[in-house]
């Protein structure tokens, strides 16, 4: 049995420690594949992207990993880019010289402030309540369906290879909105048949759970039963800021998986995206 995870932070951005010492704890989680995801430049400050001028260093260190570490662990780069229209996108050109082994998704920036600044939705919560005072006016159901809206518009016009945490705006959702009212499940149904015709794959990310921000991972249950009666495929990522992060309560979203009827997650190994076999206790060939 094994682990993979392919979406992991150092140093580079907001994670912590060096890409040595995340391989290394990999290794010592009997993970067999993992890719570097550190947060992608973007032409605005914040506390956690990466800096442009940092991009080189970041894949030789990482080819360097690579090399130390051939014959224990897969290695792969990438990064988590930002989608933001007309601002930052997974093919853009940046994204495109950087030779990166895979392409992961996500969107963490809905609408922005009167002065331009993008506004961040999976902040701390009190920035989040400004956010929706200030720009939407308290109607989170706009904020909700803008953030859905862009993810279908990533998919549409800058598919990645993964999408990153889907419904990660839940984080936030203390008592805002009830996730069983028509119009949510219609704005997260409307964006799966998006990603369904894109041929994209949707990770399971865990960090909700182990950070306590979410009982469920990103997507949760009902997201994953709909992934699996239309056949999208999935993989499980712990979105690691810190090397004990990296198969964070990989096993407890095992068994959640299985229990939907999903039994196979997919994976890479030298270098193709292939389908592995989900067990509780890890995957296997």
């Amino acid at each position: 049995m094994y682990w993979t995870n392919y979406h992991n932070h150092c140093h580079y951005c907001d994670g912590k420690a060096s890409v040595k010492e995340h391989v290394m704890a990999a290794i010592d989680q009997q993970v067999a594949s993992l890719g570097f995801t550190c947060h992608c430049p973007v032409p605005f400050q914040n506390q956690w992207s990466m800096p442009t001028g940092q991009i080189q260093a970041y894949l030789d260190e990482i080819d360097e990993a690579r090399r130390m570490f051939a014959d224990r662990i897969e290695i792969y780069k990438s990064l988590e880019i930002d989608y933001i229209p007309n601002i930052i996108a997974p093919n853009d050109r940046l994204i495109q010289a950087a030779g990166l082994d895979y392409t992961l998704g996500s969107v963490h920036f809905v609408g922005s402030f009167h002065d331009g600044t993008p506004w961040e939705i999976d902040g701390p919560h009190q920035q989040f309540l400004a956010g929706l005072q200030t720009i939407y006016r308290g109607d989170i159901r706009h904020v909700i369906s803008e953030y859905f809206r862009l993810t279908r518009q990533m998919v549409r016009e800058a598919c990645p290879d993964v999408i990153g945490h889907l419904d990660k705006i839940k984080m936030q959702n203390r008592g805002l909105w009830d996730e069983n009212a028509d119009w949510y499940h219609k704005a997260w149904y409307h964006t799966l048949e998006e990603i369904k015709n894109s041929g994209a794959i949707v990770e399971v990310n865990t960090r909700g759970i182990y950070k306590k921000l979410s009982p469920e991972p990103y997507p949760g249950r009902a997201i994953l039963h709909e992934m699996k009666k239309m056949g999208i495929p999935v993989q499980i990522n712990s979105d690691a800021h810190r090397p004990e992060e990296i198969t964070g309560r990989f096993s407890e979203v095992c068994e959640l998986l299985l229990s939907i009827g999903i039994e196979k997650v997919k994976v890479l190994h030298k270098s193709e995206w292939i389908s592995a076999d989900l067990d509780k206790n890890g995957l296997k060939m």
